[in-house]
């Protein structure tokens, strides 16, 4: 398997006024090869009416957010057409891809339902990997969070394929500015669970704030081990307790 092009998130011309064409232009051949690349594994796996399995070794040679990028991308320019499912249309639409005069070279351009079939698979490969999400957490949604001394869910769409598992999303939030909802620093602070591993994020990668039924047994262990036996450092590093 070749080592992934990072997928460029950004227009052309936002990648114009940041010096980062370059990265732009690669991200973009990539989005094509891989299109193209749909295109003839849908060809050569369908029969009998029947799409057979085909996305997994895609999935494996471009990774996964390309190929969700790619095909939300399709079913974001064919909007109006009715053979694409309505959830797989809500699964696209919760993509944000900026409007480039570029992106309809990289649509798939088999029939729509066998495309809606793609989908669906790549979907499936998706929560075969067991992920925590929105559902697993207290978000945004239900009010005003600061992170100091949770365990928050990193988004997985940051990382490589490698590090997709719901292990390597548990994340101590510790300290930043980030960690309130209104100050000006974004920046989050905090350890890993898995191995310990101290670093900061966004808080934008951050999808919330884990509920306390969902925290595994081991990762329960490695918080108690984090936190001061006297509960100096914070007011308890808890999971979704408030």
């Amino acid at each position: 398997m070749r080592e992934h092009i990072d997928l460029y998130l950004y227009s052309r011309e936002e990648a114009v006024r940041m010096s980062e064409l370059k990265d732009w232009r690669e991200s973009y051949r990539a989005n094509c090869d891989c299109a193209r690349a749909i295109e003839r594994a849908i060809r050569d796996n369908y029969s009998d009416s029947i799409l057979h399995d085909c996305m997994q070794p895609l999935i494996e040679e471009y990774g996964f957010n390309r190929i969700n990028w790619v095909l939300a991308n399709t079913v974001q320019q064919k909007h109006g057409d009715g053979r694409f499912s309505v959830d797989n249309r809500q699964w696209a639409n919760s993509f944000y891809i900026p409007r480039d005069e570029n992106n309809w070279q990289f649509v798939v351009e088999s029939h729509p339902g066998l495309v809606d079939l793609a989908v669906s698979q790549t979907r499936k490969a998706w929560q075969a990997l067991g992920l925590f999400d929105n559902s697993h957490c207290l978000s945004e949604r239900n009010g005003e969070l600061d992170y100091a001394g949770k365990v928050v869910v990193i988004d997985p769409s940051i990382f490589k394929d490698r590090y997709k598992t719901p292990d390597d999303q548990l994340f101590l939030a510790q300290s930043g500015f980030g960690c309130a909802p209104h100050a000006r620093g974004r920046k989050v602070f905090g350890t890993f669970l898995k191995d310990g591993e101290e670093t900061h994020y966004q808080r934008s990668d951050i999808i919330g704030i884990l509920k306390d039924e969902h925290l595994p047994d081991w990762a329960r262990e490695k918080l108690t081990e984090l936190t001061p036996p006297d509960g100096s450092e914070s007011q308890g590093m808890t999971m979704g307790g408030i």
